[in-house]
């Protein structure tokens, strides 16, 4: 255990680490080989908690469902093994989107893994544009994984647009929601965040949770990113980001160049959802009233 871990443990604190990666397209080998180095570079630089884009095994743009089934994985691959064993002697844990093998069907995935293994996948449920073309979506509800730095929620991408499935996982217990994302680049405001950063954050303040989102890199077809990973407090503010190409300039958000965004987090500060003394972020929730039908006057 490194003196940066040693010291995360006897604080309480946590390091979060989104890796921004540039995986190529249906070159699995590849692809392994720069997620499997992401994170020994992240647990090198003390990282408890790394997350990687989605489907960063297998690139993103695909031109056929062949070519997506060419890089999909089950979780018995020997990618999984060789993870938790560089994961062995500490307590890292990793959250990384995948192309994953359904058998007669594909997912667009994320597994958390640690050193005892897989300990969860989740299929995502909102699937973005062409990815209709390849994958099924998901039917199942997101986990919230319990790790020895806390409760580790999980959507990927496009599931964070919509408000339930935050609150879902707030509502679970998740202390951090680890999204890993391919956020296509489409054009913005000067000087503003690129939208999906600001839905983020704002799905961060809505629920008192900490967020980490990994985006990618590279242009992949022609497509490039947003380059937006970040890693957000349980207010809503950023905590660390990656600039993308027309990105912000905030002090204390890390350069494009670096690819990577972390921070030291108190993620136990989530379960407290007091934002004054009269109000609490789910205690003052109406499901009551969500429930009733709205009134066309």
């Amino acid at each position: 255990m490194t003196a940066g871990r040693s010291a995360a443990a006897k604080t309480g604190v946590t390091r979060v680490v989104c890796e921004q990666l540039a995986p190529r397209v249906g070159d699995l080998t590849h692809n392994k080989g720069l997620a499997l180095d992401a994170v020994r570079r992240a647990l090198a630089d003390g990282a408890d908690i790394v997350v990687l884009p989605e489907l960063v095994t297998s690139g993103y743009v695909f031109e056929t469902a062949e070519e997506a089934r060419t890089t999909a994985i089950a979780v018995e691959d020997s990618f999984f093994s060789d993870l938790s064993a560089v994961l062995a002697g500490t307590q890292g844990v990793v959250v990384l989107g995948f192309c994953q093998d359904g058998g007669d069907t594909l997912y667009n995935s994320a597994a958390v893994v640690d050193a005892s293994g897989v300990r969860a996948v989740y299929r995502k449920t909102h699937l973005w544009d062409r990815e209709t073309l390849f994958f099924t979506p998901g039917d199942r509800t997101p986990p919230v994984v319990d790790t020895a730095h806390g409760r580790i929620g999980v959507l990927i991408c496009y599931d964070l647009e919509f408000a339930e499935m935050p609150r879902r996982l707030a509502l679970a217990g998740a202390d951090l929601i680890a999204v890993p994302t391919n956020w296509p680049l489409v054009e913005h405001p000067a000087g503003q965040y690129p939208a999906e950063i600001i839905q983020a954050q704002s799905a961060a303040r809505a629920n008192g949770v900490f967020i980490a989102c990994a985006d990618r890199s590279g242009v992949e077809r022609g497509q490039q990113w947003t380059q937006g990973t970040a890693v957000i407090d349980q207010f809503g503010w950023l905590a660390s980001a990656v600039t993308g190409p027309t990105g912000p300039t905030a002090s204390g958000v890390a350069s494009a160049s670096e690819q990577r965004a972390a921070a030291d987090l108190f993620l136990h500060l989530s379960r407290d959802k007091a934002i004054s003394p009269h109000n609490d972020l789910l205690g003052d929730r109406r499901p009551d009233i969500y429930t009733q039908e709205t009134p066309l006057l």
